[in-house]
């Protein structure tokens, strides 16, 4: 994540924003010390139901009780 001074950030605006459109985000330092994050705009994509519907097997076993062995690992003894 790149840093740049409010200067060079005011210069060179436009060549930032295509950084942050391709994906990366900006930090902005006066004095040395970051201010602010330069981020993309677009907004979180929304979950789909069913993306992963039949790509995702859970087995039958899944909530039945741990062997004994195997529930002391979990709990560190």
């Amino acid at each position: 994540m790149p840093t740049v001074n409010v200067h060079k950030a005011k210069t060179n605006l436009s060549r930032l924003l295509a950084q942050v459109e391709a994906g990366e985000d900006v930090i902005i330092a006066r004095r040395g010390r970051p201010v602010a994050r330069l981020v993309s705009y677009n907004p979180r994509v929304r979950r789909q139901p069913d993306v992963l519907k039949g790509k995702v097997v859970i087995p039958d076993n899944f909530f039945d009780p741990l062997p004994e062995k195997e529930l002391k690992a979990w709990e560190g003894e």
